[in-house]
């Protein structure tokens, strides 16, 4: 057959482009409000959080000072694998998508509370340890934002958010977890 009939030269775009031509009511998308998603204040919230933000990332000297004061609390929202493998010393562990009021009330005792956090994309992943550890995310979807904006969200004001990135190799005195070895130096674990 030399040349196509002219109706399926209509209906090509539509197989060529998977969902083209389909409305969201055919694709079962929900269009009725789901009241415990609230995207407007979201936003809000999230601007709020992210113009704090600026204010109150700091130095890694800074960072370590700070989470000195034994009312301070050092927070690492990785997931419990990660946060096993490695971690700034004295962190307490809630992984993020835990995050909820109950959750995270048991981990920082008052909303006035001095919160230090960091996430994976203050790290320096350059050797197999550390980057099965603190694998880098996204840039623009890192987590620290993520988990910054969480917080103000849940109504904590007083947090503070480690600006660098660091390598856990030359701040290893700083570090713990099962990756520190018996020199106090990041070390591959067996098998790797």
């Amino acid at each position: 057959m030399k040349y196509l009939p002219l109706c399926l030269l209509a209906i090509m775009p539509a197989v060529a482009a998977p969902g083209a031509g389909v409305t969201p009511a055919a694709a079962g998308s929900f269009t009725d409000p789901n009241p415990q998603i609230d995207r407007g204040k979201f936003m809000e919230e999230t601007r709020a959080a992210m113009a704090m933000r600026e204010t109150r990332r700091v130095t890694w000297d800074a960072f370590v000072r700070m989470s000195r004061d034994p009312a301070t609390v050092l927070l690492d929202a990785r997931n419990p694998d990660k946060f096993r493998l490695l971690h700034i010393k004295g962190a307490k562990n809630l992984d993020f998508t835990l995050f909820t009021e109950g959750e995270l009330a048991k981990v920082i005792p008052t909303k006035t509370t001095r919160v230090l956090i960091y996430y994976n994309n203050n790290f320096v992943d350059n050797s197999p340890a550390t980057r099965e550890a603190v694998p880098a995310k996204t840039v623009a979807f890192s987590l620290n934002l993520s988990t910054f904006s969480s917080l103000y969200g849940y109504g904590y004001r007083n947090v503070y958010e480690l600006g660098p990135v660091i390598d856990p190799n030359t701040e290893s005195a700083h570090m713990a977890g099962t990756l520190i070895g018996p020199d106090g130096k990041i070390a591959v674990p067996a098998g790797k």
